[in-house]
């Protein structure tokens, strides 16, 4: 079997990948209201890159119900960054009644062939074990943000993996705290805790802001508050408090490849419980999935 490597090698090397070429323009039409249809972390990823439209968000089991009741909807963009499973069949819906777009890392998709080329944007990705999705998401986030890929990749081996302490198993809860500006990242690393660790580590995500809000009525000495680019002298125990800085002038790809990258560190100091149900999974799903 070969050997998956733990999020934060992942991270490094969907960096190495990013900072490698030139990153494509994310031509996706010009609609006055554009649905975008995905799911999981390519759903949170879509938030992120069409932040700045008035767009209407739908997964699979919501697009065909959001384009028959909601008004305006003048096109469409699907991100699946395989094009397989649900995504041939969401475009082949959407094609037919306002033009459709495609953001995937896979040009020869089952998907991407029902549409033009023009229609379909496509970012680099590296091979990664089931639902990492690192490379994927974070290439289309770059496209968007423009932000250089060098940096982030110094910052991290000179700024941040210093910071990480050596016994994280001490801590059954881990509570990320993130700017207000990077709201749209929690729901990216809430997700990668349910995949890494399912029931058996609690993650949390908060802006400092949210945090302010009875999220920390009941306390515990074992969960580690790991805060982003924000000084954290509010919350926790005071000695269960992780600082960790963000570049300057970070955007939304700095935010996940660090948030991803400790998360990578606290998966390899636990047992390798994702390992040992990756292909298990990965199995199951490919019978329950088209």
């Amino acid at each position: 079997m070969p050997r998956k490597n733990d999020l934060h090698e992942v991270v490094i090397g969907a960096l190495k990948l990013h900072g490698s070429y030139r990153l494509p323009a994310l031509r996706l039409g010009t609609p006055k209201k554009r649905l975008v249809v995905a799911s999981g972390n390519a759903f949170a990823t879509g938030k992120i890159v069409f932040a700045d439209e008035h767009a209407v968000f739908a997964d699979e089991g919501q697009y065909q119900r959001a384009l028959q009741k909601i008004p305006g909807i003048d096109g469409a963009v699907v991100i699946s960054a395989s094009g397989q499973k649900d995504a041939s069949g969401i475009v082949s819906y959407l094609k037919e009644r306002v033009e459709t777009y495609l953001l995937t890392c896979n040009g020869d998709s089952a998907a991407a062939q029902l549409l033009p080329k023009d229609h379909v944007v496509v970012t680099p990705r590296n091979p990664e074990p089931i639902t990492y999705n690192t490379s994927t998401y974070l290439g289309m986030i770059l496209a968007k943000t423009g932000e250089e890929v060098m940096p982030i990749l110094d910052h991290i081996e000179g700024e941040v993996k210093p910071r990480i302490p050596p016994d994280l198993t001490k801590y059954n809860a881990f509570y990320l705290i993130v700017e207000p500006e990077f709201d749209l990242a929690r729901e990216m690393f809430v997700t990668k805790f349910d995949e890494l660790f399912g029931p058996l580590l609690t993650g949390r995500c908060y802006t400092w802001r949210q945090t302010l809000h009875a999220k920390t009525v009941v306390q515990s000495e074992r969960e580690l508050f790991i805060s982003f680019g924000y000084d954290n002298q509010l919350f926790g125990y005071e000695d269960a408090r992780l600082h960790i800085p963000l570049p300057q002038g970070a955007g939304y790809a700095a935010m996940i490849a660090v948030g991803y990258y400790v998360i990578g560190h606290i998966q390899s100091q636990f047992s390798p419980w994702f390992k040992w149900n990756a292909d298990r999974f990965e199995a199951w799903q490919k019978k329950v999935l088209p």
